[in-house]
C-alpha cells in the first residue's frame, strides 16, 4: 500500500519505513522512540539514523485535522538527579500546572542524538512547547536540524524554548530563556584573581556543549581584563560529575602544574575536587580555594561551604513557561537573559 501524503503534498514516513531502513522490526523502532525499554546501543543507534535519514515524525495527523490541544508541556532535560536540573524542572512544573497543563519529562543523559530523536516526536503532538534544558551539542548537524525543528513546531502551533542555553540564531522561531553563564564564570575567576590567585586551575572543561564552553570562556576573559596569561595546562577538561572532579584533581596533583585555587565547572564536580585534595592533605582553603557554578542546596552544606555562582534555576523554569504561552500577547519578549551572582562562603582565602 503507498503511503499517504502529507499536507503539502509529499510523501509522509512511516514506522515501518524507519524499521525497514534500519533493519529491525515495528515494535524495536517504538521502543526506541519511547525510551522506555532496553534496547542495544548499536541497534538504537541503527534506528536513530534511520529517523535522521527519513525525517520521520510520530503520526499524529488525526489529532492535528481535529484541531485538538494536548494541553501539555514537554520537558527535555539531561537527567533528573542532577539537583540543578530537577530544580528548573520544578520550577517548569509549578508554572504549567498554574497555567493549566500537564509537565510530560523525557531524560536524554547528555546524548545529543536522543534530545533530536525527542523533538522529532514532539513536534507533531500538538503539545504547547517543547523546553530543552542544559547545554547544547556544538555540532553543526545538531544546530541545523534543532533549527528545522524550531520552525516545524512554529508551523505547527507549538513553541520550541531553550533553557538555559544560547540562541539558534535571531531568524529561529524559538523562546530563549537564558542566564548570563559567562558573565557568572567571569565575575568567579575575577573574584579569585583579585583574592591573589594567578594559578586557578579550570576543571570541567568541554567544547562538546554550550555550558562548559561558555564558563571557560568568563574564566579566559577574566584572565585577560586582569593582565595574567593562561596556562591552558590549568584547563582540565571533564564532565559533570563527582567522579570527574575527583579524578581531574588527582592528575592534576600528581602530574599538573601548581596550582592556588580550583573553579569546578559545577557544584557536583566541585564536591569530588575537595574529596581528592582532602585526600591528598591540602586543606581549603588555607591551601587551595575551591569554587564551583550553580549554587545548589549541598553547595551550603559542605565543609568548607562552597563559594560558588548562583542561578536563578527555579525562575528560569517557571520563564520558560511563561513566555512560551504568552508568546503572542504584546510587550512579551522572547529572549530573556536572567542575571547570576556569587554567593561567598568559606572556601576562598587571599594568597
Amino acid at each position: 500500500m503507498a503511503r499517504r501524503p502529507s499536507a503539502d503534498g509529499r510523501r509522509r514516513t512511516t514506522i515501518k519505513d524507519v524499521a525497514t531502513r534500519a533493519g529491525v522490526s515495528v515494535p524495536t523502532v517504538s521502543r526506541v522512540l519511547a525510551g522506555n525499554y532496553p534496547v542495544a546501543t548499536a541497534t538504537r543507534t541503527k534506528v536513530l539514523r534511520a529517523i535522521r535519514e527519513l525525517d520521520y515524525v510520530v503520526n499524529a495527523h488525526a489529532r492535528a485535522l481535529a484541531g485538538a490541544t494536548t494541553k501539555t508541556i514537554a520537558l527535555v532535560l539531561h537527567d533528573i538527579i542532577s539537583p540543578f536540573f530537577s530544580h528548573i524542572a520544578q520550577g517548569v512544573e509549578e508554572q504549567a500546572a498554574a497555567e493549566g497543563r500537564v509537565c510530560l519529562v523525557r531524560t536524554t543523559h547528555g546524548d545529543a542524538d536522543r534530545e533530536l530523536a525527542v523533538v522529532e516526536m514532539m513536534r507533531e503532538q500538538h503539545g504547547d512547547a517543547v523546553i530543552l534544558v542544559g547545554g547544547a551539542s556544538q555540532r553543526d548537524e545538531y544546530r541545523e536540524r534543532m533549527t528545522r525543528f524550531a520552525h516545524a513546531l512554529d508551523d505547527a502551533g507549538s513553541r520550541l524554548v531553550l533553557c538555559g542555553r544560547p540562541s539558534l540564531g535571531p531568524d529561529v522561531p524559538a523562546t530563549v530563556v537564558e542566564y548570563d553563564n559567562e558573565g557568572g564564570a567571569f565575575a568567579m575567576t575575577s573574584y579569585l584573581l583579585s583574592a591573589g590567585h594567578r594559578r586557578i586551575a579550570f576543571v570541567g572543561a568541554s567544547d562538546m556543549a554550550s555550558t562548559p564552553t561558555e564558563r571557560v570562556g568568563g574564566y579566559v576573559r577574566a584572565h585577560e581584563s586582569f593582565g595574567v596569561p593562561v596556562d591552558p595546562a590549568l584547563i582540565v577538561p571533564g564532565e559533570f560529575a563527582r567522579s570527574s572532579g575527583h579524578h581531574a584533581t588527582r592528575r592534576l596533583l600528581e602530574h599538573g602544574p601548581e596550582f592556588t585555587a580550583v573553579f569546578a565547572v559545577t557544584d557536583i564536580v566541585a564536591t569530588g575536587v575537595l574529596h581528592a585534595l582532602r585526600e591528598a592533605g591540602r586543606r581549603v582553603p588555607e591551601d587551595v580555594s575551591v569554587v564551583g557554578y550553580d549554587d545548589i542546596p549541598v553547595a551550603a552544606e559542605l565543609t568548607p561551604t562552597l563559594t560558588t555562582v548562583r542561578v536563578p534555576q527555579l525562575e528560569l523554569g517557571r520563564t520558560a513557561v511563561r513566555l512560551a504561552l504568552h508568546r503572542h500577547e504584546p510587550g512579551t519578549g522572547q529572549h530573556v537573559v536572567l542575571g547570576t551572582h556569587i554567593v561567598v562562603r568559606d572556601s576562598v582565602a587571599p594568597r
